[in-house]
């Protein structure tokens, strides 16, 4: 049992490590709207953005973007991080 459990706080680790990688691979597009991954890369940050697309849609169905002016704050992101450290911190 204890290796069950060890492994599945293995894998939501893992799994927060690729959400990070998400945030970072945005706030990549957002200064560099030019930017274009290609070889390696273009298979890293499509492997990402296949591995978070479906939950992040999921939640953003369910919390819709807080709007502050001019502004949509999307807190599905910010609920997913949660949600995985409250993961990490049963298991």
């Amino acid at each position: 049992m204890y290796a069950v459990r060890q492994l599945l706080h293995l894998i939501v680790w893992v799994y927060l490590l690729v959400v990070f990688g998400r945030l970072i691979l945005d706030w990549i597009r957002v200064f560099a709207r030019d930017w274009r991954p290609k070889g390696v890369m273009l298979v890293v940050a499509e492997t990402v953005y296949t591995l978070t697309d479906p939950p992040l849609r999921a939640l953003r169905k369910v919390v819709p973007p807080l709007r502050i002016g001019g502004v949509a704050l999307d807190l599905a992101f910010l609920l997913l991080v949660v949600v995985l450290y409250v993961l990490l911190a049963i298991l």
